[in-house]
């Protein structure tokens, strides 16, 4: 499949508050695909977004009931980092946007990893793999 994108899409209670936050994590607004209903944050150019969509207009997307994210999980959106110290500075950056703690940094062999929850409860994990590793792997 040719040019295929990523849009993950989020329920968030406050749409400032979740654009400050995206913000804050160094992602940068496609002003083209946001209103007062949801806004588009670019990960990487061309190929992964995430959409934050208040939730009366997320729930428009589904008939399933909205997860409440401070007791459930239905998904861990992860991303890679071109070197460990990028994990650190994207997870560090989350926490002091008014991310949340989620788990221990994961390190096993060649991989480390951290996580964190943005201001509405969703999961976010950024890993990074020793290259020499995927060498001789």
């Amino acid at each position: 499949m040719a040019n295929t994108n990523i849009f993950v899409n989020l329920p968030v209670q406050d749409l400032d508050r979740s654009k400050e936050f995206y913000s804050r994590l160094g992602f940068t607004q496609n002003e083209q695909f946001s209103d007062e209903n949801a806004a588009c944050f670019v990960i990487e150019e061309n190929s992964i977004y995430v959409m934050l969509l208040v939730k009366p207009f997320f729930a428009k997307f589904t008939d399933k009931e909205l997860a409440d994210t401070e007791r459930t999980a239905a998904v861990i959106t992860a991303l890679s980092a071109d070197t460990r110290q990028g994990v650190d500075d994207l997870a560090d950056r989350a926490l002091a946007a008014g991310g949340k703690h989620s788990k221990d940094p994961m390190e096993e062999g060649p991989m480390y990893g951290r996580s964190f929850q943005d201001p509405d409860g969703h999961l976010w994990e950024v890993m990074w793999m020793d290259p020499a590793a995927l060498q001789n792997g």
